[in-house]
């Protein structure tokens, strides 16, 4: 079953009077408890799915296609207005098109630019804290209840970003608890520091009361995922959460995200340039370049006999540890 299918996928930045197609027609289904990795070279419009996917594209993005939800699988968040009240919202500002409240589906038909005002938690903010803020995010107004923050966790690439400075983190994953699960400030830091156990996070009671800046970068995005996962997501969505870690580092994350997903029955969309870390994880991969979808099969399919001729290229451009020093190898110069 799927959880959400995407549809002609289009995606358009405009600056300086140039205009760039981020996504060109991008379609595909991914379902309930798969883990589901999107590689492909900076630029190929990874980063830009992923966002499209949480409703969190920047303000002047020109959106086109669908993106349906399996309402039936998702939570009733308590901050999200039922649909049969709510004001009808047109495509043309980029929002999403109508739905039956009745259905167990819901489709986001986005056409058009989006509205230029921040994204507010009780709104449908994602679970973890919003990279850069949610200053210039483009908001995928609501029309079905069963869609909102606690639904969908977002860990970004750089948890520094997505971290306030001077919020203590305990502080930080207990807000997330009490605006989408509606817990009071005791019971959500209790929970907070239940989430710094769960992601292995050293002295637990300590770290509640640290600053993001007293802690490593692997120990940050521990922190990161903690919160991305605080309200009992559905749909985990990864966007090179490994990238700026060392590769010991990139190995305990990618472990974690894994045991977390499995415990939790979470949905996992993983992205990441890196086709041999995507394939420790994933059971599916998705090959995207210059914006379109060139290649899609399980995991084993892709590694064994790719069909692609990039697909091919991004396995010929991994090293593995054993791999013959470049230096040696004939034809290659100091």
């Amino acid at each position: 079953m799927a959880l959400l299918s995407i549809h002609d996928l289009t995606v358009r930045y405009r600056r300086d009077g140039i205009e760039v197609a981020a996504l060109k027609g991008v379609s595909l289904d991914i379902e309930v408890g798969e883990r589901l990795a999107i590689i492909g070279e900076s630029g190929s419009g990874k980063s830009t799915l992923a966002l499209a996917v949480a409703g969190l594209l920047a303000g002047s993005a020109e959106i086109g296609g669908t993106i349906g939800w399996s309402a039936s699988q998702f939570q009733t968040p308590r901050s999200v207005t039922p649909p049969s009240v709510l004001q009808d919202i047109s495509p043309a500002r980029g929002e999403i098109g109508s739905i039956n409240a009745g259905s167990h589906s819901s489709t986001l038909a986005i056409c058009g630019t989006g509205d230029e005002g921040a994204i507010s938690p009780l709104a449908g903010e994602m679970s973890g804290r919003t990279e850069g803020g949610a200053k210039d995010r483009q908001r995928l107004s609501l029309t079905n209840a069963s869609i909102g923050g606690r639904d969908i966790g977002f860990v970004f690439q750089d948890p520094a970003s997505s971290l306030d400075p001077v919020m203590p983190i305990g502080k930080q994953i207990a807000e997330v608890v009490r605006t989408h699960v509606g817990f009071a400030w005791p019971e959500a830091y209790a929970k907070a520091k239940t989430l710094l156990e769960r992601v292995r996070l050293p002295d637990p009671e300590s770290a509640l009361r640290a600053y993001p800046h007293q802690l490593s970068g692997g120990q940050k995005q521990r922190v990161a995922i903690a919160a991305a996962i605080a309200a009992g997501p559905k749909l985990l969505i990864a966007d090179e959460a490994t990238s700026a870690l060392d590769t010991i580092v990139q190995a305990e994350i990618v472990a974690l995200i894994r045991r977390l997903v499995a415990e939790d029955g979470m949905t996992l969309l993983f992205i990441s340039h890196d086709i041999a870390l995507a394939a420790t994880l994933a059971e599916r991969i998705v090959v995207l370049r210059h914006g379109e979808l060139v290649e899609s099969s399980e995991t084993r399919q892709i590694i064994a006999a790719p069909r692609h001729a990039y697909t091919r290229a991004l396995l010929d451009a991994h090293l593995s540890l054993d791999a013959e020093p470049l230096l040696d190898r004939q034809g290659a110069s100091a």
